[in-house]
């Protein structure tokens, strides 16, 4: 994608506590979806204080989901928690909770609650799944697919969405030359089927490269899809981080390129680790290590094949050494996930009918681990049950990041940038708030318009995220309020841009609306470093991106709010979210589509959402 313009500019506050990065209380055998933050306010007014809990800290605790199927391949239910036994890295560990979960009827679905309705000109990236225990993210892998298995793929995915009950919630994406959201969850088969028979779910069959599509030959060919594959299972991760429950993520995909040496693939959907500031009566603090509730099952989409010379598998045959090789990957990376990999078959859709079946009833286990080094080595969990002939599916394990040498960093950044502003004011040099980065409009010398820094957007990070038409990742939650001049303004040829107007020189000089957008960003997500003097410091991005349907990036603001909280302060604002005001110029005439976002710098945890600029109402102002 094109780089897009946007200024940068620091804002300090003084506040303080302990050190904490956080996401939305997790009730136990479910990781909520953070809360919708609250409405932006109107200006003038302030959010109430929250009530001071006591905090003290707790051990470290590993949240696993569990699939126990029977010899039928039917899932088992109806354990206790005396029925289980875990060890890690082969010490035995004391289980605290054990939850189980069912799949939901439609009688069940109906009685929750849908998300309230927002008020005129608000719009938030919170996205309540009517199903709070698992669901069903399809993934259709056009990137290294031979075109007749694309072919095949899409037709029976139609024909089991023609024949689909309502149950689990669904989504649909695409993988391509990107990753694309072809459907949002949704339980409803009508709203699936629609989506899948759409323009959105035809794959574009680009080559990635110039070069020979020869992956085993090629490195050039090879290294593109990784880094297409890599970033697009990070975008995709980001979205899934705020939706609730066990996500079974089915993989059609004609190459997995993960080998046991661990080269590849990788691990994109990395282990939060949070703290939770849990609402019980000993108002308790716990630091939560919880493993990934993302499931892959890969599902070889070049179906059953017999080459001279293959080899027996189990369920099958493969296609010599190079299909071995894959299932091997495929086998590698649901063990790895706690899921289930699928080869040798052209019905793909009993594969997610069998996905559905067996892992919408699962368990959650809880356990305080035992190891205390953090040491960032990959610690592997063995989940028992005291039954015969049963299969277990559960992640294998996670990864020891030391909490330590993370907060470290963080306040070893912090000194650096208190160093970088005592220099400053030693020197007596005045921070530039808005850094020039980019060239100046030509015909535009007398004003002296800065263009901003430039935003590029990397595969799966907070600038591919900004970008028109992207998976709207969901691991901050925020709601934005906008309100728009109820005046056009247009710049004289001769006359001085208005600070902070970025439009690109094309559209400086053309009719303009001007914006303001409250943004609400909800901080449970939002890493801090604590320091001794029990501060909490962190650092928030805040963008806007106006696009043309074209996608052409017409104006930006990147702005980065540095913030230093007591313990009083950080309290207010997870009540009442962090507000912040921004101004952008639209031109007046056009389609344009207004993209937002709020990055954690410190934690790399990212919001966004889009809103197409007629979608906002121009009278609303008007009638207040």
């Amino acid at each position: 994608m094109s780089p897009l313009s946007a200024t940068r500019s620091s804002h300090l506050s003084a506040i303080a506590c302990c050190f904490a990065f956080t996401i939305a209380i997790v009730a136990f055998g479910q990781a909520a979806q953070a809360p919708p933050p609250p409405v932006a306010p109107a200006p003038g007014q302030s959010p109430a204080p929250a009530g001071t809990p006591t905090f003290r800290v707790a051990a470290r605790e590993v949240l696993l989901d569990v699939l126990v199927i029977d010899k039928s391949g039917q899932p088992v239910t109806g354990l206790k928690a005396s029925d289980f036994s875990v060890a890690e890295e082969g010490e035995a560990q004391v289980l605290r909770r054990v939850s189980e979960h069912h799949a939901m009827d439609e009688a069940a679905m109906s009685q929750l609650a849908s998300a309230p309705a927002l008020p005129p000109n608000t719009f938030t990236n919170y996205t309540p799944v009517r199903n709070t225990n698992a669901s069903i993210v399809l993934l259709l892998d056009a990137m290294d697919s031979p075109v007749e298995a694309q072919m095949a793929m899409r037709e029976q995915l139609i024909d089991f969405l023609k024949h689909m009950q309502p149950g689990p919630p669904v989504a649909i994406f695409q993988l391509d030359t990107e990753m694309r959201l072809v459907q949002g969850f949704t339980s409803d088969p009508k709203v699936l089927l629609a989506a899948a028979q759409s323009k959105r779910d035809m794959p574009s069959l680009a080559t990635p490269t110039a070069a020979p599509r020869s992956y085993t030959w090629d490195a050039v060919y090879r290294r593109t899809l990784m880094e297409n594959l890599r970033g697009g299972m990070q975008m995709l991760g980001r979205y899934l981080a705020g939706y609730p429950g066990r996500k079974n993520l089915i993989w059609f995909t004609g190459r997995v390129p993960m080998t046991r040496t661990g080269m590849g693939f990788g691990y994109p959907f990395h282990d939060g680790m949070t703290v939770t500031d849990s609402e019980d009566e000993a108002h308790q603090l716990t630091d939560v290590l919880t493993v990934s509730r993302i499931a892959v099952y890969p599902v070889d989409t070049r179906g059953l094949a017999v080459f001279p010379g293959s080899m027996s598998a189990r369920g099958g045959r493969m296609n010599g050494i190079p299909g071995f090789a894959n299932q091997a990957n495929m086998d590698l990376v649901a063990e790895q996930t706690g899921g289930k990999a699928y080869y040798n078959t052209n019905d793909f859709t009993r594969v997610i009918d069998d996905v559905v079946r067996t892992s919408s009833s699962y368990y959650t286990i809880a356990y305080a681990t035992t190891n205390t080094k953090w040491n960032g080595e990959l610690r592997r969990i063995k989940v028992t049950v005291d039954r015969p002939d049963l299969e277990l599916r559960h992640k294998e394990g996670y990864i020891a990041y030391s909490l330590d040498k993370r907060e470290q960093n963080g306040i070893e950044a912090l000194e650096r940038r208190k160093a970088e502003e005592a220099e400053e004011q030693e020197s007596g040099a005045q921070p530039d708030s808005q850094p020039p980065a980019g060239a100046q409009h030509d015909n535009a010398a007398a004003n002296k318009a800065q263009m901003g820094a430039t935003i590029h957007h990397s595969k799966g990070g907070f600038e591919a995220a900004m970008g028109l038409g992207a998976i709207p990742p969901t691991e901050i939650v925020f709601s934005a309020r906008l309100e728009p001049d109820q005046n056009i303004a247009k710049i004289d040829k001769n006359a001085a841009m208005p600070q902070g107007n970025f439009l690109t020189p094309e559209w400086q000089h053309k009719p303009f609306r001007n914006y303001t957008v409250f943004f609400s960003a909800d901080l449970h997500r939002v890493r801090f470093s604590r320091t001794p003097d029990g501060m909490r410091h962190g650092a928030i991005e805040f963008a806007a991106v106006v696009y043309t349907g074209d996608s052409e990036a017409v104006n930006s603001i990147l702005e980065t709010d540095t913030l230093d909280l007591t313990a009083d302060r950080y309290r207010e604002l997870l009540v009442s979210g962090l507000q912040r005001k921004k101004e952008i110029a639209v031109p007046a005439k056009g389609n344009f589509f207004l993209r937002l976002g709020v990055h954690d710098k410190e934690g790399d945890q990212v919001g966004a959402l889009e809103i197409p600029v007629d979608q906002i109402n121009l009278n609303l102002a008007a009638a207040r």
